[in-house]
């Protein structure tokens, strides 16, 4: 485990990241949500999962879009992190309810094998583990990636969950 103050990296990582977004045009806000993560600096997108439609967890909302995408990064986890917040407020993201309806939500999933824990961000993602609209668009682009608190790879992580709920959009 890192303390934050302490890590940085100088050269690349590896980040995944989640994407989602249901509000408004869902669809063609992710695709210019990766256009403008790709055009950002110390960042190149190395893989993009599908879309998948998944019912919204929380207060009554419209479904979601949701995927995953792999980054290089030359960013420190919290720089990584401030500028994706950075991102989604370009998009309009306001945070009025906790798991409300969101316009651009960009969530930090997995960083090479990190494990980090301070008090405003966790890598691996707190909750990855038990979000099948998480780890299976992440299993479509990476699906030996160990998580480094089981262990277990994203594969047999999707195969412990019902994952019914997340459709493919074609």
């Amino acid at each position: 485990m890192y303390k934050s103050e302490t890590f940085t990296t100088t050269k690349p990582a590896l980040s995944a990241i989640a994407l989602g977004s249901n509000l408004g045009d869902s669809r063609a806000i992710l695709e210019a949500a990766l256009d403008k993560i790709n055009k950002t600096p110390n960042f190149t997108i190395k893989a993009c999962s599908s879309w998948y439609k998944t019912a919204p967890i929380g207060p009554a909302q419209p479904d979601f879009l949701n995927g995953c995408a792999i980054l290089e990064v030359t960013l420190s986890p919290h720089k990584l992190l401030e500028t994706l917040l950075g991102i989604e407020q370009d998009f309009g993201r306001v945070r009025l309810e906790h798991w409300g309806p969101r316009t651009l939500d960009l969530d930090i999933i997995l960083v090479d094998n990190l494990i980090l824990e301070t008090p405003d961000l966790q890598i691996p993602h707190r909750l990855m583990r038990d979000r099948a609209f998480v780890l299976v668009p992440l299993a479509e682009i990476a699906p030996d990636w160990i998580e480094p608190v089981s262990g277990l790879t994203i594969s047999q992580l999707v195969q412990r969950l019902d994952c019914s709920e997340v459709r493919l959009i074609v």
